[in-house]
């Protein structure tokens, strides 16, 4: 059985416009191209309406985990106190 640290997740294949892009963005961050993904990716609320994201999830097992949840968090609980 494998620990959390030594849990594998699914990895796609980079285009290579994504490749070339995130190599640049590593060197220029001096960090490694995961480093650089992950700097990308606790961006994206600022780019994407996170609670559009946590309406269209269709996996609520790792909330907790995911950068759009903890951005999204109060916009739900407004949005819970609109309805009722």
């Amino acid at each position: 059985m494998q620990s959390q640290s030594q849990k594998r997740y699914y990895s796609p294949q980079f285009s290579a416009l994504a490749a070339v892009s995130v190599r640049r963005l590593a060197w220029a961050l001096g960090s490694s191209m995961p480093a650089a993904v992950d700097h990308m990716v606790r961006l994206l609320p600022s780019l994407v309406d996170p609670a559009e994201v946590c309406l269209s999830c269709r996996d609520c097992s790792r909330c907790s985990s995911c950068v759009f949840q903890i951005h999204s968090a109060s916009k739900k609980d407004a949005a819970g106190v609109a309805v009722q």
